[in-house]
C-alpha cells in the first residue's frame, strides 16, 4: 500500500503514523466559525498555530462547501486563497500546502502561488481539466467522493450500496487521474463524509473504512465537527462536536488512515497517538520525533 504522498518540488510526507491536515477557511460562511479567517494575515496566524501544534499539511479554502452553500467565482476564490498560500510558502517551505478547490483556474493560480496539492471535493469531475493542471505542475491530488454539488447534495441522497458505490467512484477517478499523468504516489483518496450522504451513510462508510485501503492510496479523512456527529450525539452546534470528532480520529488512526483534516490539530493529534499506542503502533515513539513511552 502506498504510504507516501509527493507534492511539488519533491516535498514528501511518509505516513508512518496518522498525520494532521489543518483547515484554514478564508471565507465568511464556513460552517465552523473558529475556522474562518477574514484575510491573509489572520489566516497565516491560524496556520502557524496549527503547524506549531503538529500539522504536517495545511488545507486552504476560499469557498464554503457546506451543505446548501452558494458558490463563489474563480476570481474571488483566487483573491482569497493565493495571498495566504504565498505567505505560508515563504515562511514555511517545509509544510505541504493544499488548496481546497474544484476549479482548474483556481488550481493553476494556487500552484503558481506555492501549493503542493489540490484537494478536489468533486474527485476531478466538476472540471475534469483540473487533472491536467495538476499533472503538468507535478502536484498532488486529493480525490474525494461527493454525492452532488454543495447547494443540492443533501437533497435525499440515495445509494444502492454506499460502500461499493463510493469505492467504485474512487477506483474510477484514481484511474482517470493516472491516465492524465498524475503519479500514483501523488494521489490521496477521501470517502467524502458529509458530502451527499446521510448520517447512516457516513457511519456505514466509517465502519467499512478498511475496504478503501485496498485501493492502494493513502486515505484522508475529513470528519471534523461535521453534522453527522451532531446527529448521532445530539450536539446541534459545531462547537459541541470536538469529543465526537476525537473518537472518529482515534478509530481512523487505529485503522491505518493516513491523515485527518481537522480544525483542532493538537487535540486530534493526541487522540491519534494514543489510539496508535494502545493498538501497538508507534510504541517506541513518544511526543514529537522520538523517545520511549
Amino acid at each position: 500500500m502506498a504510504r507516501i504522498i509527493k507534492g511539488r518540488e519533491n516535498r514528501l510526507i511518509e505516513f508512518r503514523r496518522m498525520e494532521m491536515m489543518g483547515i484554514i477557511n478564508v471565507t465568511p460562511d464556513s460552517f465552523f466559525a473558529d475556522s474562518r479567517a477574514a484575510g491573509a494575515e489572520e489566516a497565516l496566524a491560524k496556520a502557524e498555530r496549527q503547524i506549531a501544534e503538529g500539522a504536517r499539511l495545511i488545507d486552504i479554502g476560499g469557498e464554503s462547501t457546506r451543505p446548501g452553500s452558494k458558490p463563489v467565482d474563480a476570481e474571488e476564490e483566487i483573491r482569497r486563497i493565493c495571498p495566504v498560500i504565498r505567505k505560508l510558502r515563504e515562511k514555511h517551505p517545509e509544510i505541504m500546502i493544499s488548496a481546497d478547490t474544484y476549479r482548474a483556474e483556481t488550481a493553476f493560480a494556487a500552484i503558481e502561488s506555492g501549493a503542493d496539492m489540490i484537494n478536489d471535493i468533486s474527485g476531478l469531475t466538476f472540471e475534469p481539466e483540473i487533472a491536467d493542471v495538476i499533472a503538468k505542475a507535478g502536484a498532488a491530488a486529493v480525490i474525494m467522493h461527493t454525492g452532488g454539488r454543495p447547494e443540492n447534495m443533501q437533497d435525499r441522497p440515495e445509494y444502492s450500496d454506499v460502500v461499493e458505490d463510493v469505492f467504485a467512484f474512487l477506483k474510477k477517478q484514481t484511474a482517470f487521474a493516472e491516465q492524465r499523468g498524475i503519479g500514483p504516489d501523488q494521489i490521496m483518496i477521501d470517502v467524502g463524509i458529509g458530502f451527499g450522504k446521510t448520517a447512516a451513510h457516513n457511519l456505514t462508510l466509517l465502519q467499512n473504512i478498511d475496504r478503501f485501503q485496498t485501493l492502494g492510496f493513502p486515505q484522508l479523512l475529513a470528519v471534523s465537527r461535521k453534522s453527522f456527529i451532531g446527529a448521532l450525539l445530539g450536539r446541534e452546534q459545531a462547537s459541541e462536536r470536538l469529543a465526537g470528532t476525537l473518537a472518529v480520529t482515534a478509530f481512523a488512526a487505529e485503522h491505518g488512515v493516513a491523515a485527518a483534516r481537522v480544525h483542532d490539530v493538537k487535540e486530534n493529534l493526541d487522540a491519534a497517538r494514543m489510539a496508535e499506542a494502545l493498538s501497538g503502533k508507534g510504541l517506541q515513539e513518544g511526543p514529537g520525533e522520538g523517545g520511549q513511552l
